[in-house]
This record gives structure tokens, C-alpha cells and sequence, in this order.
């Protein structure tokens, strides 16, 4: 098992009570591998009751990335809010947590697998 944030760079924004995760292999190679265990489910599931509503993946393959809209995501948004982070931009380093099943020949160079299961 290995971090999703030693296969990928991401960051995060918002607009009223949706978050946008922008999500970008580090190596072209990752994308396809990416796009099969990347799911919205997986998402949603993996960020739990932070996001009420729907996620959302738009793939963009000529980048090798995926752009995840959650809608529901930022309790009311920022003027109304009272999480610690109301525009979402710790969403992001919280899914770059995600543990990953990655294959041997995918694994980053020097990368650790984690001592978990």
C-alpha cells in the first residue's frame, strides 16, 4: 500500500458549498492505473461525512488528470460555516491520504510501500 500522494500532485477550491479537487499524475504512466481505482465512489466514500451530495469526475486525459466536484462538501460554505476550513482548500492534502493498492511495476522510484493493511 502506498499514499495516492506519491502517484499524484492535487489541489483544492471552492465556490459557495461545492469543492473542486484537481488531481495530476506525476508520471503519465500512473493515468491509466488512476482512472480504474480513482472513482468518484471511491471519493466520496474515502472522504466520508465531509461531502454530503454527489461527486462528480470530469477526466482529463490529455493531462493525465481528473477534476472531482463534490457538492454538498463545505457545510453551507464559507459565510456560513463552521468548520476550521470553509473554502476547502485542505480537501485536497486530506485525499492525497487515500492508501492504494498499486501494482509492483507502478510503484514510484524509491517509494516506500506503507506497513499497512
Amino acid at each position: 500500500m502506498i499514499l495516492l500522494k506519491d502517484l499524484v500532485h492535487a489541489r483544492s477550491g471552492d465556490k459557495g458549498d461545492t469543492c473542486n479537487i484537481c488531481v495530476f499524475a506525476r508520471r503519465p504512466e500512473y493515468y491509466a492505473y488512476l482512472r480504474e481505482v480513482l472513482t468518484s465512489e471511491k471519493v466520496k466514500a474515502f472522504l466520508g461525512a465531509l461531502v454530503q451530495g454527489e461527486v462528480r469526475r470530469y477526466d482529463l486525459p490529455k493531462l493525465h488528470g481528473f477534476n472531482f466536484v463534490l457538492q454538498g462538501a463545505l457545510d453551507g460554505g464559507a459565510t456560513v460555516s463552521l468548520r476550521l476550513d470553509t473554502l476547502g482548500k485542505t480537501m485536497a492534502s486530506a485525499l492525497l491520504r487515500m492508501k492504494l493498492s498499486v501494482p509492483p511495476e507502478l510503484r514510484p522510484p524509491g517509494g516506500e510501500a506503507l506497513g499497512c493493511t
